[in-house]
């Protein structure tokens, strides 16, 4: 889609668009709105007259930490003044200049939305390429059956009558020579289950061997590579499929009405109800719940973001988010040895995000206010909203704390409440879910599941390879691995911190500090310089993030917070290898740098078949810059080496990969130990029969009851039967002080020293 800057549409578009804010009531960290975006358009279509341009992404260009953390301090500390210096809100705009001969010049700018004016202009060297647009990802099917050549190919496999071809665009890979190449695309191609041409029928089932690869400046087909499809023997051996080639294959589908069998019918309900409403409150992009304030950004490369952390007024980290995402293939057939994506950098974890849907990608009670809209730009260089790309809810994990003194019976136990802060992501065959999970006793997960379609191939009927498995009849599953990269802007307790990790070695028998053999110490190692280190489970390694300049009370330690990274395998292909280069983060499970402003990529800024990994973390660390007592960064790469099951297809439960963020002397207690400990009364054990409760009728099952319990089945009905005719005359009053006084009488206690203190004997 191209702007043509002579359009008096695109003059005023921005007029266009119904938008009631200005930038000047906007926070520095929230995404651009759609008058924004349009006011970047516009700058840049004047300033490139009268060259046609196509835009690629227009979002929030951060301010620098430098200018930023001020404004942030001011804010915390309700110290805002009109006069507070504000940093300028600025939009990074790409785009391309299209010639006359169709070329494209690959551009990069910044523009002051509110001045109106372009503050940096770049033309990007040709050796690198542009993520993937939304319209040429839309644009590749078409232009592919278009195809006389890819018509051909098609007529070579003998398919079915009106058979339909599904096509997944896909991004080249790297490149074979560090010569600049013409931006490709390349497609898997698949079709319809011939059977019923249902357009939600799962096409991975019936692969078809042929790739087509597709010059997007030309927009043309100007090849289709044909796929190697035997196995043991003839793995590198081409054309040996049978010649009706997907004659072999079986439909394998997910959607429910296409489920062989139908779906089971013995799951009742679970429902998640918060009578009160929910906990946190949500002004704009801040969030505050549980002693916890951050704000919620979101962009096109990394989807949701999260900034300026901080509990009980104590700032924790600037900056977390999902830097970059690499899936390797591990089928050394060509062109297979390319088969590799960043996608992230390749084509944005954003611009792939679902819209969330209430019930079903998140539970409880969602208000208006829990789900985060996202304001991307599209070709033409126009804002729109994309809504509910962020889910934000509270959840039950199971018990938080407890504790019973088995002099009295007296038992204390918290429930484990978490609030979710969640984005989905579908790229073609696979979704993944990532969640920045927040906990009561100042801990944070960073959690990420993946879940989708395995990418298939075809094979030949009677043929095992050792490049995957065989997940349905002509269908294989190729070895893969996903290798993530998470990016941790610390500050705790400040900006000056130091990465340092601890091992816990076992002690020599010695006489006199070992005499009888169960000791063990603690090494700590400081990293001073930018650097690498991997997992050690064998020494529990641990990393802290702490704070040297100041020290806990109790401990007498500096403050921090840690992790332990789980040995996760990391790059399988050889550091050599086209992947191995292009993913140089992948070659270790931590990585420490210097901050500096922008970098915010592991793999470097331009992933789209690249060579070689350019300004990633590798070119990072090379600085070998003083990381001690510093404003530092911390990355950890984490893979999932999936080699696929037939449990996988047609669609793979999720796997499920967690990296806990907990204090470590940053507090002088547990700070969880305020959490209420009030019994949940809505928790029932029923006898047999029907019960109704809340108006709904709930079939249950014979339960033992002990004697004197105030919930058993008798006594339920009872109150059922009394919550009914209050139904039917009046409002109903609350019971709940009633079960405590009685429960406190079971227990001997005075009711009022029960309540906030038991939830349970």
């Amino acid at each position: 889609m191209i702007a043509d800057p002579s359009d008096p549409v695109a003059k005023d578009i921005s007029a266009k668009v119904d938008n009631s804010h200005t930038s000047f009531s906007f926070h520095p960290l929230d995404q651009l709105s759609t008058k924004e975006i349009n006011t970047a358009r516009d700058v840049i279509l004047q300033c490139r007259v009268p060259a046609p341009v196509t835009f690629r992404n227009i979002a929030l260009e951060e301010p620098p930490k430098e200018e930023l953390l001020p404004y942030l301090a001011a804010e915390r500390n309700q110290e805002l003044t009109p006069e507070t210096p504000k940093p300028p809100r600025l939009a990074r705009v790409l785009y391309d200049i299209v010639s006359s001969e169709h070329a494209l010049m690959f551009c990069d700018s910044v523009v002051d939305v509110e001045t109106k004016e372009e503050i940096s202009y770049e033309i990007v060297d040709r050796q690198y390429h542009a993520p993937l647009s939304g319209d040429e990802i839309r644009d590749f099917p078409d232009i592919v059956m278009a195809s006389q050549m890819f018509q051909d190919a098609l007529v070579e496999l003998c398919l079915p009558e009106n058979v339909m071809v599904v096509i997944d665009p896909w991004m080249y890979g790297g490149c074979d020579t560090p010569e600049a190449e013409p931006r490709y695309m390349q497609g898997l191609v698949y079709t319809r289950d011939p059977g019923t041409n249902n357009p939600d029928s799962n096409h991975y089932a019936f692969p078809l061997p042929i790739i087509p690869v597709v010059d997007m400046t030309t927009r043309e087909v100007i090849r289709v590579d044909k796929l190697c499809t035997g196995g043991n023997g003839d793995a590198f051996e081409e054309s040996t499929h049978p010649e009706e080639t997907i004659a072999h294959c079986r439909p394998a589908e997910y959607i429910p009405e296409l489920v062989e069998g139908g779906l089971r019918q013995d799951l009742k309900p679970l429902n998640v109800f918060q009578p009160e409403g929910v906990s946190f409150r949500v002004t704009g992009s801040l969030v505050e719940w549980q002693k916890w304030r951050f704000r919620v950004g979101f962009n096109a490369r990394e989807g949701a973001t999260i900034h300026d952390v901080s509990y009980d007024g104590r700032s924790l980290f600037h900056r977390i988010s999902f830097s970059e995402m690499s899936v390797p293939y591990g089928d050394p057939r060509p062109p297979f040895h390319r088969k590799q994506a960043f996608d992230f950098g390749d084509g944005g974890a954003g611009r792939a995000t679902n819209s969330l849907q209430i019930g079903c990608d998140c539970l409880g009670v969602i208000k208006v206010v829990t789900y985060f809209d996202a304001v991307m730009s599209d070709g033409s260089g126009q804002g729109t909203v994309v809504p509910n790309v962020i889910c934000m809810h509270e959840q039950d994990n199971g018990i938080g704390w407890k504790h019973s003194n088995y002099r009295t019976g007296r038992a204390v136990v918290t429930r484990n409440r978490q609030l979710v802060v969640q984005f989905t992501i579908t790229l073609a065959n696979y979704e993944y879910i990532f969640a920045y999970i927040f906990d009561q006793a100042g801990g944070i997960a960073i959690e990420t599941r993946a879940t989708g379609v395995v990418s298939t191939v075809p094979i030949d009927p009677g043929k095992r390879s050792p490049w995957g498995n065989i997940v349905s009849p002509g269908v294989l599953a190729q070895n893969h691995q996903h290798l993530f990269c998470v990016r941790i802007d610390p500050c705790i307790d400040g900006t000056q911190n130091t990465i340092l990790y601890e091992e816990s070695h076992a002690l020599p028998w010695d006489e006199e500090i070992n005499p009888y053999g169960n000791g063990y110490e603690i090494k700590q190692t400081v990293m001073e310089k930018s650097g690498w280190a991997d997992s050690a489970p064998e020494h529990n390694r641990v990393f802290k993030i702490i704070n040297p300049n100041i020290m806990n009370p109790i401990s007498g330690r500096p403050i921090g917070y840690r992790f332990t990274p789980p040995s996760t395998q990391l790059m399988l292909a050889h550091p050599n290898s086209i992947m191995g280069r292009r993913a140089a983060y992948a070659a270790h499970h931590v990585w420490v740098t210097r901050y500096r402003d922008c970098e915010y990529w592991a793999a470097g800024r331009w992933t789209n078949q690249s060579h070689v990994e350019t300004g990633g973390v590798r070119d990072m660390v090379e600085r070998n810059e003083d990381i001690e007592n510093e404003d530092i960064v911390l990355w950890y790469s984490f893979g999932l080496t999936h080699n696929p099951r037939v449990e996988d297809f047609p669609v793979m439960p999720v796997e499920i990969h967690t990296i806990n963020l907990k204090p470590s002397d940053f507090f002088t207690q547990n700070p969880a130990i305020d959490v209420p400990s009030a019994k949940n009364y809505t928790s029932k054990i029923y006898g047999d029969g029907i019960v109704k409760k809340d108006g709904f009728e709930v079939e249950t099952s014979p339960e033992p009851q002990e004697e004197g319990d105030p919930d058993s089945a008798q006594e339920a009905e009872e109150e059922a039967g009394e919550s009914d005719a209050q139904e039917e005359n009046e409002e109903p009053e609350s019971e709940e002080p009633e079960k405590e006084e009685l429960e406190s009488e079971e227990l001997g206690e005075d009711p009022e020293t029960i309540t906030n203190g038991c939830c349970g004997a």
